[in-house]
């Protein structure tokens, strides 16, 4: 069974931790000016960089190219926004309209 748990954000850069599938983490997103777009860094409890620069956009798990690393144990992020789930999400729209979900194989 898969369960998805809405990572929350706010439309402004920002660190948090977080338990994903049991690993707690550090999450860092920042607006990207030149690309337009939302980027995350994700660390260890200890803040030791796990992986930097990963895009906030749609359409596909953004840590699907990092499976090797077994973050969330396994698990899928995904953006999407309100009535266009292929709508990136803006500066001024993360955490309203623009959403951060993590999904995971095991609830």
């Amino acid at each position: 069974m898969v369960s998805v748990v809405e990572i929350p954000t706010i439309p402004a850069p920002q660190t948090f931790t977080i338990a994903l599938n049991g690993t707690t983490y550090t999450i860092r997103l920042t607006w990207c000016i030149p690309a337009q777009c939302w980027m995350m860094d994700i660390a260890d409890q200890g803040d030791t960089p796990i992986a930097l620069g990963i895009p906030l956009i749609t359409g596909a798990d953004l840590l699907a190219q990092l499976a090797y690393l077994s973050i969330g144990n396994g698990g899928a992020m995904v953006v999407q926004s309100d009535n266009d789930p292929a709508l990136v999400p803006s500066f001024t729209t993360l955490g309203s309209t623009g959403h951060l979900f993590f999904v995971s194989p095991n609830p």
